[in-house]
């Protein structure tokens, strides 16, 4: 089951005990994913239509304990397997589909079908908390989200510019910044921010999705602690490990070309003691010298010591070519 599929089954669980909460979630399920179908002799019905059982079954159960209407309910396999099941609910009666339709304000008092689309005449989601039940079935409906173990992306698709702005209001309201863009032929309302997300489910109050979200992203966020510090610490291991082989091939070039002999002492003392101990960090080298001197001695002897062989270099090309 996919991330998205729990927090539809998790979602389709609760039922709130407000009504004016489960007319809300209503609207957005048949805003988004519903057909209102009128006869030739202006009989009225409603059929919503979607992939998901979850969904299927939190709209018959709104319809019953809102309304008492019992929705016909038809579940078939598609021809296309990899998309499983299709399911429909639908509301025949005539009286029963006008009482849904008023009271989610898609049917006006002349009985014309349109949504109030604007969030400050949309009676239906004036208070916060028919805006959640207003997000809650309109993710039901027609949204998703991505596997948080590899990127996050919330998003709810509309048929509608008008119905994607309403969306976009309704949640930007509780302090979110959804975006809309246009995919083919239909508007989406999403969000890419893991924080944000997190948020949207708390909204939509779905609490357990929330915490396996969260600790998706402090098990992400600790591992890309780790790489970065093993990368950080590879990259100074390369690093010494460079230094140190320069260090040697200086050391040896010095060796053959002049001898050690020819060095002072202290310079003769941390030569031999890099050759003894090619892998030492300049903190052990400090250490092992007799008397022992700070890695800022250490790496100022050095420093000389590659000097000295660079110089070596130079005189010794400039007699190749004479």
């Amino acid at each position: 089951m996919s991330f998205a599929s729990k927090i539809k089954d998790e979602l389709s669980r609760q039922i709130s005990p407000a009504r004016h909460c489960r007319i809300a979630e209503l609207a957005a399920i048949i805003s988004l994913c519903g057909r209102v179908a009128i006869s030739a002799d202006d009989r009225f019905s409603i059929k919503i239509h979607t992939e998901s059982v979850p969904v299927a079954r939190k709209y018959f159960t709104l319809l019953q304990k809102t309304f008492n209407i019992i929705g016909y309910v038809s579940i078939r396999r598609n021809s296309n397997l990899k998309k499983g099941l299709s399911c429909s609910v639908v509301v025949g009666d005539h009286e029963d589909a006008l009482r849904v339709l008023m009271a989610v304000k898609l049917l006006g008092r002349d009985k014309e079908v349109g949504e109030v689309l604007s969030l400050a005449e949309n009676l239906v989601i004036k208070q916060s908390c028919c805006r959640r039940a207003f997000i809650r079935g309109a993710f039901l409906a027609s949204g998703s989200l991505s596997d948080p173990e590899k990127s996050y992306h919330f998003e709810i698709v509309c048929a509608s510019m008008e119905k994607a702005r309403q969306l976009q209001g309704v949640i930007r309201s509780f302090g979110l910044d959804a975006k809309i863009i246009l995919r083919k032929k239909y508007f989406v309302v999403y969000m890419k921010e893991g924080s944000q997300i997190v948020d949207i489910l708390n909204v939509m109050e779905a609490p357990v999705s929330l915490m396996d979200l969260e600790n998706i992203r402090i098990l992400k966020e600790m591992r890309g602690q780790v790489n970065r510090q093993v990368n950080c610490e590879t990259a100074n291991i390369n690093k010494t490990v460079s230094a140190a082989v320069k260090q040697l091939n200086d050391i040896v070039f010095i060796r053959d070309t002049v001898g050690f002999s020819q060095l002072p002492g202290a310079l003769e003392q941390i030569a031999r003691l890099r050759m003894e101990k090619p892998e030492a960090s300049l903190k052990e080298l400090s250490e092992a010298l007799d008397p022992p001197v700070g890695k800022s001695g250490v790496n100022h002897r050095l420093r000389k010591l590659s000097a000295i062989a660079e110089s070596l270099r130079e005189q010794t090309l400039g007699e190749t070519v004479e």
